[in-house]
């Protein structure tokens, strides 16, 4: 009873009121593309919820060599990619596992925020920030799962991963000397990257893009965008979609697929829900100064949830290079939508659990808690 009471305490409803409707919505998007898609979206629905159950209950504050070897096999898998990995449109990403398919660029992502939230908790910022040495170490882990996943090639996903690392380190704390000599050193290095590290593929979109050059695909984005006016069209009139004009109008695409439907005031506001999502976990970073385990996440999910859906929006309206990243919890697929159930349920034990359970004593319930001893700062 007492454990029940202090979970329902703790636990953060407002994050799983602003989730619902995107998948709410998204679901009814579907359901008036394909049945089948529908189907299969709700069993990953369906799915998520075990799911979400099994990682919120796990005591992931606790956990110290599992997640150093989770990490290890992460970055192995994306070792092996290169070896006996399968080829999907054009991009050798994925591992068959039986009859299973498995992109490691996925597992990383959470394997990096658990890897990263032990080790910070364990070595705190001081006062004015991480210095060179211990950011050296931090940008070793985030850079090697990186590297690994731009060498697929996968421009999408490696740049989550460096948005996401460095995102959380700004919110950390790292001393501004780095961040400026960074900062410079990143735009020196910019004109080298574009000529010798991108693919010709990855070049070509960029220069499109800079020269408004735009692909068809974008084309036919703008045009379900700038049709969807005010209010939005009813289905049998949101032709761009009924008619296949719109690529990939299910995942990639789904956003101009949803403005042509709902125009002005359904963007507005599945933006805001995106913005409400972002700005309510980074005030997490404030809850407990001391409590970095639960900042790293909180900071890491907030700045994938950022990235995800300004990229995505920005690539459907010429504001961005199109790259193969979804808008989260709202395109059709597995994959994402089970890494960021994976990470909310990551989230949630994370403060609901912010109190250890007591040693079980005779007479005492097994579920008493108490509150996490504080990590002093360096």
């Amino acid at each position: 009873m007492i454990a029940n009471s202090r979970i329902t305490t703790h636990f953060d409803y407002i994050l799983i009121a602003l989730i619902l409707p995107i998948i709410f919505m998204s679901s009814f998007l579907l359901s008036e593309t394909s049945q089948t898609l529908l189907t299969r979206q709700l069993s990953y629905v369906f799915l998520s919820i075990f799911i979400f159950l099994f990682v919120f209950f796990i005591p992931l504050r606790y956990l110290t060599k599992s997640i150093t070897i989770f990490y290890g096999i992460c970055i192995l898998l994306l070792v092996a990619v290169e070896f006996i990995g399968t080829t999907k449109l054009g991009a050798q990403r994925w591992i068959n596992i039986g009859g299973f398919s498995l992109q490691p660029s996925e597992p990383v992502k959470i394997a990096l925020v658990l890897f990263l939230a032990r080790h910070i908790s364990n070595n705190p910022p001081p006062k004015d920030g991480y210095g060179w040495l211990e950011f050296g170490k931090i940008s070793f882990f985030i850079l090697l799962p990186f590297l690994l996943i731009l060498k697929e090639p996968d421009l999408g996903s490696a740049i989550i991963v460096l948005a996401m690392g460095y995102g959380m380190l700004f919110v950390i704390g790292v001393n501004k000397k780095i961040w400026i000599t960074c900062l410079v050193g990143a735009l020196l290095f910019s004109p080298i990257a574009f000529k010798f590290v991108l693919k010709p593929y990855q070049v070509d979109r960029i220069m499109k893009l800079v020269t408004g050059d735009t692909s068809s695909q974008v084309q036919q984005s703008l045009i379900a965008i700038g049709s969807g006016g005010f209010k939005g069209k009813s289905k049998e009139d949101a032709t761009q979609s009924n008619l296949k004009f719109l690529p990939v109008a299910t995942s990639d695409f789904i956003f101009a697929h949803f403005v042509e439907r709902f125009g002005f005031v359904g963007a507005i506001l599945l933006i805001a829900l995106y913005i409400g999502i972002v700005m309510h976990l980074l005030s997490f970073c404030f809850l407990d100064s001391q409590d970095y385990f639960l900042k790293v996440i909180a900071s890491s999910l907030a700045m994938l949830f950022f990235v995800y859906a300004s990229v995505n929006i920005a690539m459907t309206m010429e504001l961005a290079p199109v790259v193969g990243i979804p808008l989260p919890l709202f395109s059709y697929g597995g994959s994402s939508f089970m890494t960021f159930i994976v990470l909310i349920a990551m989230f949630e034990s994370a403060l609901t659990f912010r109190f250890s359970f007591s040693t079980f004593n005779e007479g005492t319930s097994p579920f008493s808690l108490k509150r996490l001893p504080r990590i002093r700062r360096h």
